[in-house]
């Protein structure tokens, strides 16, 4: 069974982020990236899997600038066997990079795509979803467990209400949660044959795909400074406060 694992190159989760001083974005010169966490947690959990004699080949793909080679290459150190990049300058929209999915799957045909629920700079939430749909494959969000078995998959997926465990056919759509796995470090040696494993670079004018954006981006500024906090006297100097300066009560 293969496995296709897109992966997004995002500003390291240690970095403090800052925003351009025109408001434009946010400022990534000379700022470390790496892999998406979630999408770590989907690397962690196809190699698992080929570990368990389920898969036996692992894909990884990212959408992206050329440096997201880099990213890849941890993929492959991780124990992916191949790596493509879909290569482009555009700022890729959920919408957009799940369409070059979509045609990576066309090309791939992978019985299983698992990726994270979502990206830490741009929290959308929205890729694995929308693939689903352009694919009409049975989709599995929020998963914290993934048992695969006699061609389906069964999934324990976090809700608000606490725990759902659902059953679907393959080929399916996996989204990550945190509590699927703890992702390994590449040891020095993978990370020395990882240079050596297959990368190939498309885009998405190969792809047939059109990537042009459709939301514009108005202004990114830094959210407001958490206030102090303070003491009152008494209940009756709370009710004031939260009534005329908190604006939480009638």
């Amino acid at each position: 069974m293969k496995l296709l694992i897109p992966i997004k190159r995002v500003i390291d989760f240690n970095v403090k982020v800052r925003v351009k001083a025109d408001g434009s974005g946010v400022d990534t010169a000379n700022v470390k990236m790496s892999m998406n966490p979630f999408d770590e947690i989907a690397v962690e959990e196809a190699v698992r899997l080929k570990e368990k004699g389920v898969a036996t080949e692992i894909v990884v793909v990212s959408c992206g600038v050329s440096a997201c080679q880099e990213t890849l290459r941890t993929a492959l150190a991780l124990g992916a066997d191949r790596a493509i990049l879909v290569e482009s300058s555009e700022d890729l929209q959920p919408l957009a990079v799940a369409k070059i999915l979509q045609a990576v799957v066309a090309k791939e045909e992978p019985q299983l795509v698992i990726l994270g629920k979502q990206a830490i700079d741009d929290d959308a939430n929205q890729t694995g979803q929308m693939l689903a749909a352009l694919l009409d494959w049975p989709q599995a969000t929020f998963a914290s467990k993934v048992e695969i078995d006699s061609g389906k998959a069964t999934v324990k997926r976090e809700v608000d209400g606490g725990l759902e465990t659902i059953e679907m056919q393959l080929p399916a759509i996996i989204t990550t949660d945190l509590r699927l796995n703890e992702p390994r470090y590449a040891t020095l040696p993978n990370i020395m044959k990882a240079k050596k494993k297959p990368l190939d670079v498309t885009n998405p004018a190969t792809l047939n795909v059109d990537v042009t954006p459709r939301l514009a981006t108005l202004k990114v500024v830094e959210p407001p400074k958490r206030r102090g906090g303070g003491r009152v006297a008494d209940v009756k100097e709370l009710v004031a406060k939260l009534r005329n300066e908190a604006k939480v009560l009638p």
